[in-house]
């Protein structure tokens, strides 16, 4: 996750450590001025003091540089104080995100397990009602297995009758052609 605002302009000035020039650094506390680089003004900062021109040829036309000192350094338990409490902020932030993500996965498993019981139950009802269509179809095996046998009577009866026409119609030929005698 990626700190936004003032608090990645915090972390930014977190990651810059200013150097001073190694002759101004002082354990003490109080730096101390050291050669020509400059002085020190009593809030801590350093002055740079102009150079005297090099130039042995004597051009007017060349101009001389100051030497370019950054600012004393700030108190480092100041900057550990701000760096930590930086880093709580970030920290917090990250653990609020992992802390929403955990919560919303275990609503999305109760969600979850809530859709599988009624998933469940409805299985089960399934369940019950196809035990008793089962049953009830066992009840009324007896009545289909006579329906069958009905059925196949009627079939055999069926024939009976179209030979019984069959042998009426020749009997009827037969009893024509005798009378036409």
């Amino acid at each position: 996750m990626a700190a936004t605002g003032e608090e990645a302009a915090a972390m930014d000035s977190i990651s810059r450590v200013p150097t001073a020039h190694p002759t101004v650094l002082s354990l003490g506390g109080k730096p101390e001025p050291r050669g020509e680089i400059g002085e020190i003004s009593s809030d801590s900062q350093i002055v740079p003091t102009p150079k005297k021109p090099t130039n042995s040829i004597g051009d007017g036309g060349v101009e001389t540089a100051e030497e370019a000192v950054e600012p004393a350094e700030p108190d480092i338990n100041e900057l550990c104080t701000d760096m930590f409490d930086k880093m709580a902020i970030f920290l917090q932030g990250e653990l609020t995100g992992t802390c929403e993500d955990y919560c919303l996965l275990e609503n999305m498993n109760k969600l979850t397990s809530l859709k599988y019981m009624e998933m469940k139950d409805i299985s089960i009802n399934i369940s019950r009602n196809l035990q008793d269509l089962n049953h009830k179809y066992a009840s009324l095996q007896p009545y289909l297995d006579q329906i069958n046998q009905i059925e196949e009577q009627v079939s055999s009866l069926e024939q009976a009758a179209y030979k019984l026409d069959t042998y009426s119609k020749k009997l009827e030929a037969k009893f024509k052609k005798l009378e036409k005698r």
